[in-house]
């Protein structure tokens, strides 16, 4: 699988390329599961994140909604080896930066959650700027272009 194919690209950068669309779709349906949650479901929720939820202004909804229709989009171009890939992770990463560097300014979340609040987010964080990173990579390789 460490070799190269006969289009030049290693069988991993399939895998790796596969493995991060996925986790786009999960952050697409995420998103999609949060802003089209029903008033029940909404209820259901902890007090605390239905408070943070309330304060969330419009503009962070939507750098959310960047965040993950561009990394999405970022996943299939890597599939379809397009050198986009790479400013469509850097704005994905943008954008999670500025929605989380709201939630974590401007809201109650590490009192009302606590440190526990901080794990996922950091995670995001951590992927998005590995599939940076890997689109970098893949278009120095010539694997992408």
């Amino acid at each position: 699988m460490g070799e190269a194919g006969k289009s030049g690209v290693p069988g991993w950068y399939w895998v790796v390329a596969i493995i991060g669309l996925l986790w786009e779709v999960i952050g697409c349906f995420a998103y999609v599961s949060q802003v089209g949650m029903s008033p029940e479901a909404f209820a259901a929720l902890p007090q605390a994140q239905q408070d943070i939820w309330n304060m969330t202004p419009p503009w962070v909804t939507a750098a959310y909604a960047v965040a993950v229709w561009s990394g999405l989009a970022a996943g299939v171009a890597l599939l379809l080896r397009k050198a986009w890939a790479r400013p469509l992770y850097a704005l994905s990463l943008a954008a999670i930066v500025v929605q989380f560097g709201w939630t974590f300014a401007a809201t109650p979340i590490m009192t009302s959650i606590g440190p526990s609040a901080i794990g996922l987010p950091a995670f995001i964080f951590v992927v998005g700027a590995v599939y940076l990173w890997f689109a970098g990579h893949a278009r120095q390789r010539g694997w992408i272009g």
